[in-house]
């Protein structure tokens, strides 16, 4: 157990009236305790009390965790949530935390286990969201092979090479410096197709003129790196050029007001007005940021709808676009953790605009 997190999230549940929560989802069960159990279909929960008599209830196909608490073993058979019920305290409500499945909670609730279920995901999520100095570490690390990456990736343009051909080229890359997955599918968007922001990549052919999105993430060792960058394959045209310099504008006026006790919403807002004021307000339709962390899309939003200050060790993305349809789309995205008195940029892969000779 790592006991200075669970004394985190112990806090986050006083301040929410909690004295029980569940704790389901397996990534954060193994943040929690350093034990990784992939359950398929069957039931994995960690119980946590505010008195200390916490409980890990895992299916007897597992291997028994060490992890310095009761470990609750129940097989195929059991009625699982059952053998919770008889650890809760029935005149008190208990806190669920993600996504637990229907046929878990149903039942859980059948057994009038607790007085009330409510969402607790936020006690371990804002817990996440603040890494702490060996996750800062890793973060850095897996940003470092990202940067080593996306020189490659560049590298690796040429003309006729498809979206889709250089997606598995780029996969391949990720394996080949120590990532043991993609922190999801590489987008990769020739001209028109960058301006769909989560655009599938598919057999359209590289042709010189073309601008190039590439917006790509590797985990290494467990944690996610991101990364959006914006080629051009020939001299921009007037309104190619204009964009792109009020994105990257945009991405490093977030960046600067980044600090501890700045709104989310705020840093977001900063970034949509430099675009606003350039006539291209409804062409920048999402939100600025994610958190990121063991997962590419952490709980928590660098948008309008996170009023949350800013804390120290957050770590989240910076990634303002202006997306024309039909014509070209240009995005920049970095990823940054919040330090004492601003924030540090992990992404060192150069933001100028570039013209590629293929």
């Amino acid at each position: 157990m790592n006991q200075q997190r669970i004394e985190c999230v112990l806090k986050k549940m006083e301040g929410e009236g909690l004295s029980q929560l569940l704790v389901t989802d397996p990534l954060s069960i193994w943040y929690l305790t350093g034990s990784m159990i992939h359950p398929g279909e069957r039931m994995l929960a960690l119980l946590l009390k505010s008195d200390g008599n916490h409980r890990f209830f895992v299916n007897a196909l597992f291997p028994a965790p060490d992890c310095g608490i009761p470990v609750v073993r129940y097989s195929d058979t059991d009625d699982g949530p059952a053998f919770i019920a008889k650890e809760l305290d029935p005149k008190q409500p208990v806190g669920i935390d993600k996504n637990w499945p229907s046929r878990f909670l149903i039942r859980l609730m059948e057994l009038s286990a607790a007085s009330g279920f409510v969402n607790g995901s936020g006690c371990v999520d804002w817990v996440r969201a603040v890494k702490d100095a060996d996750e800062q570490e890793k973060m850095r690390k897996s940003s470092l092979v990202n940067d080593a990456c996306m020189e490659e990736f560049k590298n690796a343009l040429h003309v006729g090479a498809t979206e889709k051909e250089l997606e598995e080229k780029f996969v391949s890359i990720y394996a080949a410096h120590g990532c043991s997955d993609v922190s999801f599918t590489p987008i990769v968007g020739f001209s028109a197709n960058a301006a769909d922001p989560h655009h599938e990549n598919d057999g359209t052919k590289l042709e010189k003129g073309m601008c190039v999105l590439i917006d790509v993430g590797g985990v290494y060792d467990g944690y996610c790196s991101d990364m959006t960058r914006t080629f051009f394959t020939a001299p921009p045209t007037e309104e190619q050029e204009t964009v792109y310099n009020l994105v990257r504008k945009a991405n490093e006026t977030a960046e600067a007001l980044v600090r501890p006790g700045v709104k989310l919403c705020d840093i977001d807002r900063a970034a949509r007005e430099v675009i606003e004021k350039a006539g291209y307000g409804e062409y920048f339709y999402h939100r600025l940021g994610h958190f990121i962390g063991l997962e590419d899309h952490e709980y928590g939003d660098v948008s309008s709808a996170f009023d949350r200050p800013v804390e120290e060790g957050m770590c989240f993305s910076i990634e303002p676009g202006i997306y024309l349809e039909g014509k070209f789309g240009v995005r920049i995205e970095d990823l940054v953790i919040v330090t004492k008195d601003g924030c540090e940029v992990l992404n060192h892969y150069p933001k100028e605009l570039t013209v590629l000779s293929l």
